[in-house]
């Protein structure tokens, strides 16, 4: 039987395109393209796929035979900005069940490549948002939002919800709208199309000012070197990390902390 072009249609979860590559298998189609967006359309004939637990533990099942790291490995691949990742994952998953493991070892092979290159930037950008996420107080409710390139909020949860496990917060998405919700020991990822924070408190702003001021209290201005701050903390990052931001301004020269906090500090 010879196999027929394609299009899916499936509803955006990594399950889902599993049973993509279920059904192009027991259905002899090959897909060119796989769509999560309904408004997408094409010459070619387009089918619904609908998730099935049962056939995405099928595929998961024979993917394990194979090798322990490949769901892994793809698993964070479908979280990456690869453009047309859908397809870049069905084609590698083609060719491992064509070739079989030994299909693993060849990293520079161009199918497998893009994907290898794509999770190490998705990595990177998780170890950097790590340390680059800043919360901010909203009446006792911590709130921080980003705009990474990838989907991270499935890989920054358990740092955060470990880390401020005695806390109630929210880190939203803003370039994938959605948030990571944390409160009494348990967190859920909810879609969020439009998120406005509140306007910060006199005491949040004044805090803000003080990690301004600090930030630029321990700069040594002789050994500024632009070039390689921007290396290790992208520009891109700068909009939502609170030292370098110009909003509120920086502490007027006759404000002091004391002032700022007077039944904070001790005088």
């Amino acid at each position: 039987m010879e196999w027929r072009d394609v299009i899916y249609q499936y509803d955006g979860s990594f399950d889902g395109l599993l049973c993509c590559v279920f059904e192009s298998y027991t259905q002899k189609e090959r897909p060119t393209a796989i769509y999560s967006d309904e408004e997408e359309w094409s010459l070619f004939e387009t089918r619904v796929v609908r998730t099935d637990g049962e056939h995405a533990r099928r595929v998961g099942r024979s993917l394990r035979k194979l090798s322990p790291d490949v769901l892994p490995l793809l698993r964070r691949a479908f979280l990456t900005c690869l453009p047309n990742k859908e397809v870049a994952i069905y084609r590698f998953v083609a060719k491992l069940y064509h070739e079989g493991a030994p299909f693993l070892t060849r990293l520079s092979d161009e199918t497998y490549q893009p994907l290898l290159r794509a999770v190490h930037h998705l990595s990177a950008e998780v170890e950097r948002l790590r340390g680059f996420v800043r919360f901010s107080d909203y009446g006792g409710l911590l709130g921080a939002e980003i705009e990474p390139k990838n989907r991270v909020l499935p890989l920054l949860r358990g740092h955060f919800c470990e880390r401020c496990r005695e806390e109630t917060f929210f880190i939203y998405d803003r370039t994938h709208r959605e948030a990571l919700l944390y409160a009494n020991g348990r967190s859920r990822i909810v879609p969020l199309d439009n998120f406005e924070a509140a306007p910060p408190s006199d005491e949040e702003v004044a805090y803000r000012r003080l990690w301004r001021r600090f930030y630029d209290t321990i700069a040594i201005r002789e050994r500024e070197n632009p070039r390689l701050r921007m290396t290790h903390m992208p520009k891109r990052y700068w909009a939502h990390m609170t030292e370098l931001q110009s909003g509120e301004g920086a502490l007027p020269p006759a404000q002091d902390e004391s002032q700022a906090f007077p039944h904070r500090l001790p005088k």
